[in-house]
């Protein structure tokens, strides 16, 4: 997975790992999570949520390093993934934020529902989630 992205010119995965080992961001917050989406028994997908380190409210949860393989992209594992990071931070974050530089990516958060942000923010695009007393009916 590290070699696909890196050949598409994504460094985030690298980041993802340098900064495990590292123990700089393990994702093992109240509410944080690393997730992996698998077919067939093989990893296809990783995806995190952190709290935003770039907010000042804990309220705000972020998605991080979310990568698809080329070869499983357009088949729901993303949707799934995405969805499975959402449903870990219903009670500990209000709403998401994640940044992306790529329009295929903005397109696939936008239609899950993400809406852009102004340029220039540390983030380009945010969700509100339920909070924990309103259930998954806010999703």
């Amino acid at each position: 997975m590290l070699t696909a992205s890196t050949a598409e010119g994504f460094r985030f995965l690298s980041r993802l790992a340098a900064e495990w080992n590292a123990g700089i961001v393990r994702f093992d917050g109240a509410g944080e999570v690393l997730l992996g989406g698998y077919e067939a028994a093989q990893l296809v997908a990783v995806g995190g949520l952190t709290c935003d380190p770039f907010s000042d409210s804990a309220g705000v949860g972020r998605l991080r390093r979310v990568y698809v393989l080329p070869n499983a992209r357009g088949r729901g594992v993303g949707t799934q993934l995405v969805r499975a990071l959402e449903s870990a931070a219903l009670g500990h974050f209000t709403e998401l934020v994640l940044r992306t530089d790529t329009a295929a990516a903005a397109h696939f958060y936008e239609a899950l529902g993400y809406v852009p942000l102004p340029v220039g923010g540390g983030a380009t695009h945010r969700r509100r989630i339920a909070s924990a007393a309103e259930g998954e009916a806010a999703i």
